[in-house]
Order: C-alpha cells, then structure tokens, then sequence
C-alpha cells in the first residue's frame, strides 16, 4: 500500500463529500453568511476526521445510506470550532489553512453568525439523512445513535467543555498541570476524533464493546494530535502550516510543550501513538489504512 497515495484519494473523496452535502448556494438576504460560510467549510483542510469515520465504518465491514452526511456534519462542527477559536475574544488568528481567516475577511460579527450556522447545519444535515435509512429499523437506530455522539462529543462534556476550560484558565492566567492539561486535549481536540471514530463503528454494525474501544482510540489520538500541535506550534513551518506559530507563547499559553519541554513531548506524541494503535489491535477486525493514519499524524508538519 502506498499510504501518501491512499491519504491523497481518501481526503479527495472525503472533499467531495464535504462539498455535495455542505457548499450552499450564495444568494438571498442570507448570501454574506451563506459565503462566509462556504469561505470557511472549502478553504481547505486536512480532511482527516471524516476520513476517519469512513475507514472506522470500513473497519467493521459496514456501510450505511448516511455516512457521508455525518461526515460531512462533523466537518462542518470543527470548522465552525476554528472559525470561533480564530475570533478576537479567543487566539485572535489571521491566517487560517493559508487563508485569512473568517472574522478578517467578513467582519467579527458575522464570523460569529457563520460558527452558529455551520453547527445548526451540521445537525439539520445529519438529521435529515436519517430519511435514508427507509423502514430499516436497524439503520435507523444506528444512525440515531450516531447523532447522539455528534452532540454530545460536540457539547459542554466534549468539544465545547474542553474549551471553555481552555478560556477560563487563559483569562485566568492559571498554571496548568499536566492533568489539567490532558483534560482540555481530551475535551478541544480529542471529542471529535472520539466522534469521528465512533460514529464510524456505529454505522458500521460494531458492537457496544467495540464502541467502547475506539472510543478510547480516538482519546489517545486526539491527545497525541494536540501534543503534536503544541510542537509544531513551536518548530512548525508557518508556509506548511498556513499560518504563524508561537501564537500560544504570545497568548500565554500553558501547552504540553511549556510544561515537559520538545523532546519529552515528542516522545509522549509516539507513547498515545502506540496506545491507540495496541487497542486497535484488541479488535477482531484489521483496517491497515487506519493504522498507517495514526501513524502519520506523529509525524505531520502541519
């Protein structure tokens, strides 16, 4: 397998899906959020949680009539996440994947607006799919149970949690520890890969066991992803990266590499890396793309 060449066609289709289920026509009273919109969700991007879900589905042999919805939902919820993180009140970024980012090209207030759109968009997305599923009653459930991991790792005890925390301890000036610390990466960045993960498996047909299992995956990559982030954030290329490092030192900020210095972090990166990729190999079923994509994410450069 040549992995670069499988990530380069997974993120394509995975591009595809993104844009049949979320670009929107710009027009009507509503065309600058509606192009805000669009700006933020096709400016780009790695791609990697929907290709995530899809290969988790995979992993359990299955398929199910609204996949690519969901993937395209949580897409849609991450890009909103950066488009609010990147706002004044937050990190205050000017550059996003290369680009400006929302609120300096459409203004704060409407960068606000087109967050709060692309999560209601997410959900109407997601639940409209369900239509798909027919008189199945076993897709049916699947898919209900796949939009309540879409809430929940995306709300106050996921995704949203972990930044609040995230705020509070900045605003604050608070030292974080190091359990402190992987509380918010668990929460900012891990919920959604957990989301990502175990949406997959739902749809898939896996049992409640095998949730449970990637549940935990998802934690241990969305930890060693952050990880990675605090390092790059630090060493990265701003060119590779599509914007500037050091915006957590000029912010401040407590990271994983502030606490335990770059070369413990690298090899904490590697240690999440093997804890994710030793529970995949509890499972009775093998997705050898899926562990060469965790492997790659210790060693991106952006």
């Amino acid at each position: 397998m040549n992995f670069n060449e499988e990530l380069r066609d997974r993120v394509r289709y995975a591009e595809e899906v993104v844009i049949k289920n979320a670009a929107l026509p710009e027009e009507g009273y509503q065309k600058t959020v509606l192009s805000a919109m669009n700006y933020s969700l096709l400016s780009g991007g790695k791609r990697l949680r929907p290709v995530m879900m899809k290969e988790s589905c995979v992993l359990f042999g299955g398929d199910h009539p609204c996949l690519e919805a969901f993937m395209a939902a949580l897409e849609m919820i991450h890009t909103y996440s950066l488009v609010h993180d990147d706002l004044p009140a937050m990190d205050n970024d000017e550059y996003r994947r290369g680009k400006k980012t929302t609120h300096v090209v459409y203004g704060e207030d409407m960068a606000i607006l087109t967050g709060d759109a692309l999560l209601n968009m997410a959900y109407e997305t997601a639940a409209q799919s369900l239509e798909k599923c027919g008189d199945d009653p076993v897709l049916l459930l699947r898919a209900v149970r796949a939009l309540k991991v879409l809430a929940v790792k995306s709300g106050i005890y996921g995704m949203v949690g972990g930044q609040v925390y995230d705020v509070e301890a900045e605003d604050k000036n608070v030292h974080l520890s190091e359990d402190s610390l992987l509380f918010i990466f668990r929460l900012k960045t891990g919920a959604l890969i957990q989301a990502a993960l175990m949406i997959g498996a739902i749809l898939g047909g896996a049992d409640d066991d095998a949730i449970d299992t990637m549940e935990q995956v998802g934690e241990a990559v969305g930890i060693a992803f952050q990880i990675q982030d605090d390092i790059l954030d630090v060493n990265g290329n701003p060119k590779v990266l599509g914007k500037p490092v050091g915006s957590d030192a000029k912010n401040h900020k407590t990271t994983y590499v502030t606490l335990k210095g770059i070369n413990t972090a690298a090899k904490d990166v590697e240690g999440y890396s093997d804890r994710a990729l030793d529970l995949l190999h509890t499972l009775n079923v093998k997705n050898e793309f899926l562990e060469e994509l965790i492997r790659f994410l210790i060693n991106r450069d952006r």
